[in-house]
């Protein structure tokens, strides 16, 4: 048997598996294109989400949170804090008031700066926050607290 492998046929497999696995990355790449567009959000945004995402820049919420799983790690994940804390029945009052509330003071635990943000600005980050969680993460992160 070890006579039958030759370099030729080692040549040929190692041709023959790069082509294979250069036409299944095609493929692959192909149906992400055609399903990519299906899940797109980007009819729901709107001016006031813009603005709730240059807020999250400038104030640098990335540098503690999480958003989809990119980020710091040093507080909560926030792409589905919208439908973790109430979604449509209240979901948008309570990133307000959070935000609002900060630093809370409780001993032992992260603090959160305080912003300051006027009224609009909270409405912003909410809707900013509500439309991250109306993207089609196809169920992710697996369980609902990130």
């Amino acid at each position: 048997m070890s006579g039958s492998f030759t370099t030729s046929t080692a040549r040929n497999i190692f041709f023959g598996g790069t082509v294979f696995f250069f036409l299944l990355f095609l493929a692959l790449t192909y149906r992400n294109e055609q399903a990519l567009p299906a899940r797109d959000n980007r009819a729901n945004l709107t001016p006031q989400v813009v603005a709730g995402k240059k807020i999250w820049e400038t104030r640098n919420c990335v540098g503690c949170h999480t958003l989809l799983g990119e980020g710091a790690y040093f507080a909560p994940e926030l792409g589905n804090v919208y439908v973790r804390r109430g979604g449509a029945q209240g979901g948008t009052e309570f990133i307000k008031a959070w935000i609002k509330a900060q630093p809370t003071g409780a001993p032992g635990r992260r603090q959160m700066p305080q912003f300051n943000l006027s009224d609009k600005e909270l409405d912003e980050i909410a809707a900013f926050l509500k439309y991250v969680s109306e993207i089609n993460t196809s169920k992710w992160p697996p369980n609902n607290e990130g």
